[in-house]
C-alpha cells in the first residue's frame, strides 16, 4: 500500500469544520475535535429541531383557535367539527391568524360551524 499524507485536503476539511464552528466558546472555535464534535451536535439539534418547529407551531395555532372558540361559545373540537361538515377548507394556521387580527371574520366562521352542527343561536 503507498503511504497517504493527504497534503492540502487535511487542511481544507479542517478548516471548513473550523468555518463552521466561528463563534462558539473557547476551544470549540479553535480546536478541530473540539469543533467537530460541537459541530456534529449542533447539526443535530438543528435537524431535530426543523421538525419541532412544525408541532411548535400548530400547537401554537391550536391554543390561538380555541381561545378565539371559547369566546365565541364554542370548544375548539366542536368548531372543527362545524368547519369540516360546513365545508369550509381553512387550515389551523390562517384559523389562528384570524383569530388574532379579524375577531369579526372569526365569529362569522363559528357562526357557520355552530349552524352546520345545529345548534342554537
Amino acid at each position: 500500500m503507498p503511504r497517504v499524507k493527504r497534503g492540502t485536503k487535511r487542511r481544507h476539511r479542517r478548516k471548513k469544520m473550523l468555518r463552521l464552528a466561528k463563534g462558539y466558546y473557547t476551544g470549540k472555535s479553535k480546536l478541530y475535535r473540539a469543533a467537530r464534535e460541537a459541530i456534529e451536535k449542533s447539526l443535530g439539534y438543528a435537524y431535530r429541531d426543523r421538525r419541532a418547529r412544525k408541532r411548535d407551531f400548530r400547537s401554537l395555532w391550536i391554543i390561538r383557535i380555541n381561545a378565539a372558540a371559547r369566546q365565541n361559545n364554542l370548544s375548539y373540537s366542536r368548531l372543527m367539527s362545524g368547519l369540516s361538515k360546513a365545508g369550509v377548507a381553512l387550515d389551523r394556521k390562517i384559523l389562528a391568524e384570524l383569530a388574532v387580527s379579524d375577531p369579526a371574520g372569526f365569529s362569522a366562521l363559528a357562526q357557520t360551524a355552530r349552524t352546520a352542527l345545529g345548534l342554537a343561536s
